[in-house]
């Protein structure tokens, strides 16, 4: 059991929830996309129509969790800082591409910042074309093919993503830690986000 002087809190309440539901309803969106799309799968569940309105609805519901959250002083500041780059962000990146050492970070880094405005960026995307393709009546069929095209291939890159980042976590105990609990080690803390203040842009 570590002492409350070896932590730093990372995470509210609050911003726990909305990861956590985000995921969840992006999880099973993914895997009713995966039931609609592969025929084995689709074989083994069967029903067709409880897979649609499982899929469109955990769809629509994927920004009522960040919508909600926003009420949320905390969040509301971290994802300031999720969408600002400031200049140890590009040094981070390059020292991802050339493989050394000496990332500077903040609270965030510039991975997870990508990562964070790739999400929303999508999240958006994927939501306007599933609601082309689900009010038929709305919208001309040239639109609906096109709506199709742009979300089955979004969804496929949003899987991949997802798995990468699924896949970095795992990796990563600690920060496991800090989206379960709150609370990250104090040394963790400093050597992978050295620049990470209570307060500020970073």
């Amino acid at each position: 059991m570590r002492r409350r002087a070896e932590l730093r809190h990372r995470f509210t309440l609050a911003e726990r929830w909305v990861h956590r539901t985000t995921a969840v309803l992006m999880g099973v969106c993914l895997a009713t996309a995966a039931c609609l799309y592969l025929a084995p799968l689709a074989e083994l569940v069967g029903d067709r129509p409880l897979v649609v309105t499982v899929h469109v609805w955990c769809g629509l519901a994927l920004p009522v969790p960040l919508l909600l959250g926003l009420a949320s002083r905390a969040l509301r500041a971290d994802a300031a800082r999720l969408s600002r780059f400031t200049p140890a962000d590009r040094q981070w990146l390059r020292a991802v591409r050339t493989r050394s050492t000496g990332r500077p970070a903040g609270k965030f880094n510039a991975g997870q910042k990508l990562y964070a405005q790739w999400t929303l960026g999508t999240m958006l995307v994927i939501v306007g074309t599933g609601l082309l393709m689900w009010l038929t009546g709305l919208t001309p069929p040239a639109w609906r093919v096109g709506a199709t095209f742009v979300h089955d291939w979004l969804a496929a890159g949003i899987a991949v993503v997802v798995v990468g980042h699924v896949r970095m976590a795992w990796r990563d105990p600690e920060a496991r830690l800090g989206m379960r609990t709150g609370w990250v080690d104090r040394r963790w803390a400093e050597r992978e986000h050295p620049q990470w203040r209570s307060m500020g842009p970073e």
